[in-house]
């Protein structure tokens, strides 16, 4: 096997130890939050080395960042936009489906809240991990708007703004145990989108 051969298997292993441990920490900070989990645990349930824990990572706050980021891959633009998307055919219709996928989301027995709400609120908007939240919760805002623009709807950053209250409110609701959290939003987003077109 040639250098460049022996180089590229070296960055593919060190590239799927990264993920083996942002793939444990995902699950660990979506459930639990951030302070509740230690580098030890994270460790332990990756199965990686320390040393090779902290040569990926310096320090815990590094694979919190890390996790946001898969989080809204996975779960901002895949789970939520991307099936809002897939399950209607208008930009109206989309934005409107974004509450029936959280209302199926809502009742799955695994249901974690929004981790980039909880991020924030767990950290403060001071802390690095908190404004790294905050620009993410502004990234599902911009999703919106550009649903807005595309459903030819006026003053789009006012009603992203507004749409996105629905959809935090929508979610804190259901982890105070409504069910019904999504559909009483979509009842109120359909009003918003009235008020809205052009």
């Amino acid at each position: 096997m040639d250098a460049a051969a022996v180089g590229a298997t070296g960055a593919a292993g060190a590239a799927g130890m990264r993920e083996r441990i942002v793939n444990a920490a995902y699950d660990l900070f979506a459930r639990r939050g951030v302070r509740d989990v230690g580098i030890n645990e994270l460790i332990s349930r990756s199965g990686v080395a320390k040393a090779t824990f902290y040569r990926h990572f310096a320090s815990k706050d590094e694979l919190v960042l890390a996790f946001l980021e898969q989080r809204d891959r996975v779960w901002t633009v895949n789970a939520i936009v991307g099936e809002a998307r897939r399950r209607a055919d208008t930009p109206e219709q989309q934005l409107l489906a974004i509450f029936d996928v959280f209302s199926d989301w809502f009742r799955r027995t695994d249901f974690e809240a929004c981790s980039f709400i909880n991020v924030l609120l767990e950290m403060g908007a001071t802390h690095p991990l908190g404004r790294a939240s905050i620009d993410y919760l502004a990234k599902i805002r911009g999703h919106v708007k550009q649903l807005a623009d595309e459903a030819g709807l006026e003053r789009t950053e006012d009603f992203s703004r507004s749409w996105h209250i629905l959809m935090k409110g929508s979610i804190i609701s259901a982890a105070e145990g409504d069910l019904e959290a999504a559909m009483r939003a979509r009842q109120l987003a359909g009003w918003l989108i009235e008020h809205h077109r052009a």
